[in-house]
């Protein structure tokens, strides 16, 4: 392995699912801002810890969809 490319950082969490809600403002896959994603590169490992650490608890403020067929089945 080439060790130039070696790099000892927390990964991203990006899943490749980048959608951004239009309402939370963050990503539908990771969970993460704009800001968040566009500045992760030049971010400290402190800072990404923190921002890895807030993730799981940012998925609830994405809200399933409530209309469409499903809506219309279940009334």
């Amino acid at each position: 392995m080439d060790e130039i490319w070696r790099r000892d950082e927390i990964a991203s969490p990006c899943v490749k699912l980048c959608v951004i809600h239009p309402q939370a403002k963050i990503c539908a896959g990771c969970y993460r801002t704009i800001d968040e994603i566009s500045h992760w590169s030049r971010m400290t490992p402190e800072a990404r810890s923190e921002i890895m650490a807030a993730l799981p608890g940012r998925a609830g403020l994405l809200k399933q969809r409530r209309g469409g067929r499903a809506a219309r089945v279940n009334e």
